[in-house]
């Protein structure tokens, strides 16, 4: 396999990922298809009974025409349920947790812009504002980058560690960090404050704001039950986490690109020749982040630097 040529790496590389894709959704539909089909059911029936008992009120069509009227209101989230104090969705808290979630590409799809002017600014601000993000995050990467690296650096000169070892550790203690500050216990926090869901979507909904997945089906504070002030201080909250939690993500991201492993793996779906200057010298640039305070292969003990 690793005399083939690299435009046959490519294609594998490309094949693999269609036949993941493909898996996925396979899984995708044997789980969700069955349960989709039962909400179908149960909301016709209550659609038949509902129709059944109030024919006689309403004319034909007139609440399908209600419906379609409501459901694309909440598309743009826009809903008039409850007592009121959610329908202001475009207040300051709401509108700021909207940008939010467009510079840092989450994109929960609760809020859309209903108007011309709205979608054009969107897209400018976007445009704008998303190459300023990346470099704002950048920036602070390589500024907090070396400064998590020095406890591992400490450890690693401690034990003794090979520099492929200490990589791994660093890896590895930093996801685990993120995991389960920036998981695990807003998870916590969120199921205890939610009441009204579980752990794992508490999890699940971290997990896909992390990742920037932001599906939207899931978002806190969006219970009627809660007093306006908690609803709009819960959107604050969410601001933060996601800035703080988007970062904390890339920095483990890179963390974990820059393994030995994964760098072979790269390797070899790379090109054949070579390395050059510029590429030698941004993998070497990484790895003094982490290793260049690591002990040479000797037995005389050496002093671990001060971070």
């Amino acid at each position: 396999m690793w005399g083939l040529r690299p435009w046959a790496r490519y294609g594998l590389l490309v094949m693999a990922h269609l036949l993941a894709l493909g898996l996925g959704a396979v899984v995708f539909q044997a789980l969700e298809g069955p349960a989709a089909l039962q909400l179908q059911a149960k909301l016709r029936a209550e659609l038949v009974t509902f129709q059944a008992e109030y024919r006689t009120c309403l004319p034909p069509g007139v609440l399908d025409e209600l419906l379609g009227t409501a459901l694309i209101a909440q598309a743009h989230g826009v809903s008039s349920l409850g007592n009121g104090s959610e329908a202001r969705n475009w207040d300051l808290p709401s509108a700021l947790l909207f940008t939010t979630s467009i510079l840092t590409t989450t994109g929960y799809g609760h809020m859309a812009p209903l108007s011309a002017g709205g979608k054009a600014f969107c897209v400018v601000y976007a445009a704008l504002g998303l190459p300023a993000s990346l470099a704002l995050v950048a920036t602070l990467r390589h500024c907090l980058l070396p400064l998590l690296s020095c406890p591992f650096a400490w450890v690693a000169v401690r034990w003794q560690l090979a520099p492929a070892r200490a990589a791994l550790l660093q890896a590895a203690g930093l996801g685990l960090l993120v995991a389960g500050a920036f998981v695990l216990l807003p998870a916590l926090v969120l199921w205890g404050l939610q009441g009204n869901g579980s752990l794992l979507e508490a999890i699940y909904f971290c997990f896909s704001s992390l990742s920037t997945i932001g599906l939207g089906d899931l978002l806190p504070g969006h219970s009627r039950d809660l007093h306006p002030a908690l609803y709009h201080l819960g959107q604050i909250a969410l601001l933060g986490y996601l800035l703080l939690g988007l970062l904390a993500m890339l920095l483990a991201v890179e963390t974990f690109s820059e393994l030995p492993q994964v760098q072979a793996m790269v390797k070899f779906f790379g090109s054949s020749g070579p390395l050059t200057t510029e590429d030698q010298g941004g993998i070497l640039a990484q790895d003094e982040l982490s290793l260049s305070t690591l002990p040479p292969s000797t037995t005389a003990p050496v002093q671990a630097p001060a971070c």
